[in-house]
């Protein structure tokens, strides 16, 4: 039997609300000493970035400029139909 690996969260993860929109920011290990981030809405939509980060710090820095930049409706997908 295949032992399933343990996922590491990082404690930087956590909800993001600007406006009326709040987003899950998940930030757990990936390769080893990486960190992978994703952005999950309140429909169950999920974004994941493709680059993995040195630090979960970074992971999170880059989800913040996201949503300064770009606005948190970029991470807000459609509700499923």
């Amino acid at each position: 039997m295949e032992k399933i690996p343990e996922i590491v969260t990082s404690p930087l993860s956590r909800p993001v609300t600007s406006g009326t929109d709040t987003v899950r920011v998940h930030i757990y290990q990936g390769d080893p000493g990486k960190w992978l981030l994703e952005v999950e809405d309140r429909f169950g939509n999920s974004t994941v970035w493709n680059d993995q980060f040195d630090t979960d710090q970074q992971a999170l820095d880059e989800v913040m400029r996201t949503i300064a930049d770009e606005g948190i409706g970029s991470l807000v997908g459609a509700p499923e139909a």
